[in-house]
């Protein structure tokens, strides 16, 4: 007996898996000069490209914790070879393959041409604003432990057993004369007074206020300076930078330096005021727009929380700020994805 099985009617014709992979495979369809210039021409046949980001895609969906087990449940589960384009037949391929083309797919120049057409597609839309915007930071747990925490004039002697004992009691220890030698990339900070220092990178992201959709990110060392710089680098890369905007922003960016620095690119600043040495004046708060401003900014929270809880970045796998960056852009394009499918009726709840 021979049974042929089509995955194309096995999905539901209601599922929201296709209207969000018509759209996937629209915006992949315009990166072929990205993938091109990749794709691997000599040795082994390579998977194509398109077939791996889809394949992320559904890693950050699903919250599926490793690539191992990304690919044993592509190989078993017919929603997500129907996703990522194999047949009934096909073979999936070894999770080495995503190891192996880190540094070149998955890169931060492939994942933001992948974040920006995104964009582009919700500025289409009529889905975001070029005029307001939100922005904040937030830590993101480095994959190194307290143990790789060294001094950096150490001799890096190997100590005896696999998981040796080690009592830092007493010790002074600082980002300027100690590192990791796990992720050297990662730093040791603490957000606020109660919380406990870890090894940690910084992510940045800009919020537009109209349907709270991410239209930048950035990743930087963890500093105390860290979100104010970042953001007035992702201010000034915005779209219509001649075009007069708002920012609002909670009491961490309550600085002279970061007010003046948002006059300058033509940013009205709605950062949240200090109690005492506040640099906030009147000439910003007496606008209409202030009260609203800090209503609306608290939603960018929204966005950590989902790539934290949903795209699994509470702590990430990867090490080093460069591979960070790509799966950072990554998750807040498939955030922008899920939002833009909430905004445009895409869910269904029968499928959520």
């Amino acid at each position: 007996m021979f049974s042929y099985i089509s995955l194309e009617e096995r999905v539901p014709q209601t599922h929201p898996l296709r209207k969000l992979r018509a759209a996937v495979d629209a915006l992949l369809a315009t990166m072929n000069r990205e993938f091109d210039a990749v794709y691997a021409r000599r040795g082994r046949p390579s998977v194509p490209p398109e077939m791996l980001l889809k394949a992320l895609l559904l890693q950050i969906l699903f919250s599926i914790r490793s690539e191992r087990q990304l690919v044993e449940a592509v190989n078993y589960n017919l929603l997500y070879r129907w996703f990522v384009g194999l047949n009934i037949e096909d073979k999936v391929w070894d999770h080495s393959t995503f190891s192996a083309n880190r540094e070149r797919l998955f890169n931060e120049d492939l994942a933001r041409a992948f974040f920006e057409r995104v964009k582009h597609t919700a500025d289409w839309a009529k889905l975001t604003s070029d005029e307001h915007f939100s922005v904040d930071g937030t830590l993101i747990e480095a994959w190194a432990s307290h143990k790789s925490f060294k001094r950096r004039d150490d001799d890096q002697t190997p100590t005896e057993g696999r998981n040796p004992e080690v009592d830092f009691k007493g010790q002074q220890r600082c980002n300027d004369t100690h590192a990791s030698t796990t992720d050297p990339d990662a730093r040791l900070f603490k957000k606020s007074a109660g919380d406990k220092a870890r090894l940690c990178h910084m992510a940045h992201i800009l919020m537009e206020n109209r349907n709270g959709l991410i239209v930048d990110v950035e990743i930087t060392h963890a500093s105390g300076t860290a979100e104010r710089e970042a953001a007035l680098a992702m201010l000034g890369r915005r779209d219509n930078k001649n075009k007069r905007a708002t920012v609002g922003a909670d009491k961490g960016y309550d600085s002279k330096a970061f007010i003046k620095g948002c006059r300058k690119l033509k940013v009205t600043p709605h950062v949240a005021a200090k109690d005492k040495h506040s640099a906030v004046d009147a000439r910003i708060t007496r606008h209409e727009g202030y009260k609203t401003s800090q209503k609306v900014r608290k939603r960018i929270e929204e966005a950590f929380g989902w790539i934290k809880t949903v795209g699994g970045l509470a702590k990430t796998k990867l090490i080093g700020q460069a591979k960070l960056t790509g799966q950072a852009l990554l998750c807040f394009a498939t955030y922008n994805l899920v939002r833009m499918g909430s905004i445009g009726g895409w869910w269904d709840a029968h499928h959520a």
